[in-house]
């Protein structure tokens, strides 16, 4: 089993720039893998350390490091040294629970996104890890806290050559892994939405405490999506504003489309938490309409008694001169009495359009 990591609160009293990973620890073990590309070749290759993609980070063509899984500091640590990174940006790589944001380091550029997956389990909650990418001349840097298929659409193609994304720099590289990201969350919100449409047919047929609770699941998990796509609205907008030389006059149309599906994704965010709040608004409400009828039926019925036990009351008392008690058809009487007093209340109940 794979053991958790420390908190935040497990860095107090460190300096700036202490190497400590922060947040789950989702693989054991550490993997890189290096892409040496232009448009007339490609070199794919795992690595065993750091150090061995610097020397094809000074070949021609974009250098792209991946890195898979962040508990091991001393990757992180030969990463700073061979790519001149601060100390405070290995530091942030490894709190895995940051919100979205984007930095310009002049010679380099360090952005950090949120990715939502499908759990395997359809009732189960949305998966989120952090991706940080680090953005050079000649080179990509993508660290993820697992291997994962986000990123195989855009080897296969490095792979197979197609499209702009061999002909171009790192930094189109580096939109193409911000738009895989991006699309991811669409993914994620069409199966949310399925959800939601599902809680509403059985709001509306019979809501359960089990309907509350997939709400409230529903409505974490929204949450969770709200706080990373708003910051990341942000930092694709520095993206897009930011005047740095590592970003071609070119790419900017294409960071642009990366901000008009994000705020895409945020539109259908704030109308799922409408619909979610409305959904619950529905379940009290309903609940309160069930205990109104089941209170109006027992008012009913205590009302219709309420004659009754008038009656019977009177004839329950042990005086011995009743005219009532020597009558031979006295008991009969009573009751004819009391079946006429109900049909009667029924009657007026039903004019009143009082019964349920």
């Amino acid at each position: 089993m794979l053991s958790p990591q420390p908190t935040r609160a497990g860095k107090v009293g460190l300096p700036p720039g202490s190497l400590v990973h922060v947040g789950r620890r989702l693989t054991e073990k550490t993997g890189l893998t290096l892409f040496n590309y232009d448009e007339q070749h490609l070199e794919e290759r795992t690595i065993a350390a750091v150090g061995d993609a610097v020397p094809r980070r000074d070949r021609p063509g974009v250098t792209w490091l991946n890195i898979d899984g962040l508990q091991d500091t001393g990757v992180l640590a030969a990463l700073g040294e061979a790519f001149g990174l601060h100390p405070l940006i290995l530091e942030d790589m490894l709190n895995t629970d940051h919100r979205p944001k984007f930095e310009d380091l002049g010679d380099y550029l360090f952005i950090v996104m949120r990715v939502f997956t499908l759990p395997v389990h359809p009732k189960g909650g949305v998966h989120s890890e952090q991706i940080s990418l680090v953005i050079g001349p000649h080179f990509l840097i993508t660290l993820q806290e697992k291997a994962g298929p986000l990123l195989d659409p855009i080897r296969e193609g490095l792979r197979a050559g197609k499209g702009r994304i061999r002909k171009t720099g790192a930094d189109y590289l580096a939109h193409a892994i911000m738009d895989a990201v991006v699309d991811q969350y669409f993914v994620v919100l069409e199966a949310l939405g399925e959800r939601i449409e599902a809680l509403e047919d059985s709001l509306v047929n019979r809501p359960t405490p089990d309907t509350l609770r997939a709400i409230q699941g529903l409505k974490r998990e929204i949450t969770s999506l709200r706080r990373s796509v708003w910051p990341l609205r942000e930092a694709i907008s520095a993206v897009d504003r930011s005047d740095s030389t590592l970003l071609h006059e070119g790419t900017g149309i294409y960071f642009k489309d990366v901000y008009d599906h994000t705020i895409q994704v945020i539109d259908t965010i704030e109308t799922f938490r409408d619909q979610l709040a409305g959904m619950l608004d529905i379940y009290l409400s309903s609940l309160s309409n069930r205990m109104n009828e089941v209170m109006k039926v027992l008012t009913i019925i205590a009302t219709l008694f309420m004659p009754l036990t008038f009656i019977a009351g009177i004839y329950g008392m042990n005086f011995k001169y009743m005219p009532e008690l020597e009558w031979r058809w006295g008991y009969l009487g009573v009751w004819v009495v009391i079946l006429l007093t109900v049909a009667a209340m029924l009657v007026y109940f039903r004019r009143k359009r009082w019964l349920p």
